[in-house]
């Protein structure tokens, strides 16, 4: 299989990002880390008050985020969202 690459992919920079969560809203749906195109969240061992597991970063993983948004669009309860880092 042949994969195809622009001539000018130098050009182009990846934006970088930064995943915060807000614990209390979330309710475990899930949908955050399996949306994630890196693969960059996954389940805390601390619960919040409702008693879910909140996303959150992997460990080494804290600079991966390519700041697609899909985590802050796909969330229903807003309990999720990115920051562009320069």
């Amino acid at each position: 299989m042949v994969i195809r690459k622009p001539l000018n992919l130098a050009k182009f920079k990846v934006p970088k990002g930064r995943v915060i969560v807000l614990a209390e809203r979330c309710k475990e749906c899930g949908l955050c880390i399996e949306y994630c195109p890196k693969q960059i969240l996954e389940y805390s061992e601390d619960y919040n008050e409702k008693g879910f597991h909140y996303p959150v970063v992997k460990a080494g993983m804290e600079n991966e985020c390519i700041f697609c948004l899909f985590c802050q669009e796909i969330c229903p309860d807003f309990a999720i969202f990115s920051e562009k880092e320069e």
